[in-house]
């Protein structure tokens, strides 16, 4: 068995449910060591962060990844058990095969090669890795690392994001941004009442149902050449009390904004409220931004790596895109580093009996490899 096949089935043996690490970082933390980096455990409120590095001054080029999965579900649905890794007809199962700790054992096996191979190379090379990217909230995770950061003056030049990235081959479509993302619990008072006298209450469905049409229907920004653009979509909405004789008297919607760099959440905010206020609402809206856009633009020496890397060792000219959803590297963009995500096929992420082909998973070490040596070698 590989190194890489071997500690991707020890970290998936590992029930590290958000925001349990279950010992995946300790585990990492004591390889790490003894291949020479200097590490340091970084705990927040539940969550459990690691961050080691190798090497001194000029540039550094970090790697960032999650030991946190998503939960299995109902067990009875896999073909075999999601804790325990199960090799099946050229493909790895278990829960975060793909997302993400296939990369995960990737990056650490990549990293100890890569330094073995050059003990005295340029810069630093690090991995950070959190137990808190797949929450709702991500509050003790890499954004309260990157906190962290800055009071002690740590930087990132360049970040290497192991998030499932390819649509039907490692190396046919790497993420070089992504959208922002924010989101709003709208509360819409109205009065609670029998339905035989609408006269003496306000629905409050009712009231909310024009200016839905019209949050629907607006056109938030053309986007541009690097992203789509901006989308609005309602995720919950709730009102009632259950019985059919009784309005209402208040209704909640979750709305979010997929955004691009087209547009601010200051904008949104304040449109979105313009909307709701012409048409009248009682209402609250409570927003969280949980990441801005961000961009790695063309010519970037990271951006450029990971091109020439797929090109070679996939033999595949990427996508590089800005789609999918959020990863943590919205929170490294802002300490003005090149972030750029690559990792294996993410069809099955999050899905019953997750897996990766194990053919890729041998490949991923050679390919962050690569690019330690491009930059730092």
């Amino acid at each position: 068995m590989s190194e890489v096949l071997e500690l991707t089935c020890d970290l998936i043996r590992r029930r590290s449910v958000t925001p349990e690490d279950a010992g995946c970082l300790p585990l990492i933390g004591e390889r790490l060591q003894r291949a020479g980096f200097h590490v340091e455990h970084l705990r927040y409120g539940e969550v459990d962060n690691l961050w080691a590095t190798h090497g001194t001054g000029g540039s550094t080029l970090a790697f960032l990844g999650h030991t946190d999965v998503v939960p299995s579900g109902p067990e009875a649905s896999w073909r075999s058990p999601p804790f325990e890794p199960t090799i099946r007809d050229g493909r790895l199962y278990g829960r975060g095969a793909a997302d993400m700790k296939g990369s995960v054992a990737a990056m650490v096996v990549a990293l100890e090669q890569f330094v073995a191979a050059h003990p005295d190379h340029r810069g630093r090379v690090g991995l950070l890795l959190t137990s808190d990217e797949e929450g709702p909230t991500n509050l003790d995770g890499v954004r309260k690392v990157v906190e962290h950061f800055r009071s002690v003056g740590e930087r990132i030049d360049w970040c290497v994001v192991g998030e499932p990235s390819a649509k039907e081959k490692l190396g046919d479509l790497i993420r070089v941004g992504r959208r922002g993302s924010l989101s709003g619990t709208l509360r819409v008072r109205g009065v609670q009442g029998h339905v035989a006298y609408p006269e003496k209450a306000l629905n409050p469905i009712h009231a909310f149902a024009p200016a839905l049409t019209e949050l629907a229907a607006e056109r938030w920004d053309e986007g541009n050449s690097d992203f789509p653009p901006t989308s609005f979509q309602v995720s919950n909405l709730n009102a009632g009390t259950g019985a059919t004789n009784v309005i209402p008297g208040e209704l909640q919607a979750l709305i979010n904004f997929r955004y691009c760099t087209a547009s601010s959440a200051e904008d949104l905010r304040a449109r979105t409220e313009d909307i709701l206020q012409r048409h009248g609402l009682d209402f609250t809206l409570d927003w969280n931004l949980s990441g801005e856009p961000f961009l790695t633009p063309p010519g970037g020496a990271l951006r450029e790596t990971v091109v020439a890397v797929c090109r070679e060792l996939c033999s595949l000219d990427p996508e590089q895109s800005t789609g999918g959803g959020t990863s943590d590297g919205r929170f490294i963009a802002p300490m003005g580093a090149e972030v750029v995500e690559i990792g294996p096929v993410n069809a099955t992420i999050h899905k019953v009996d997750e897996c990766v082909a194990l053919g890729e998973l041998e490949q991923l070490p050679a390919v962050y490899r690569a690019v330690c040596e491009r930059l730092l070698g």
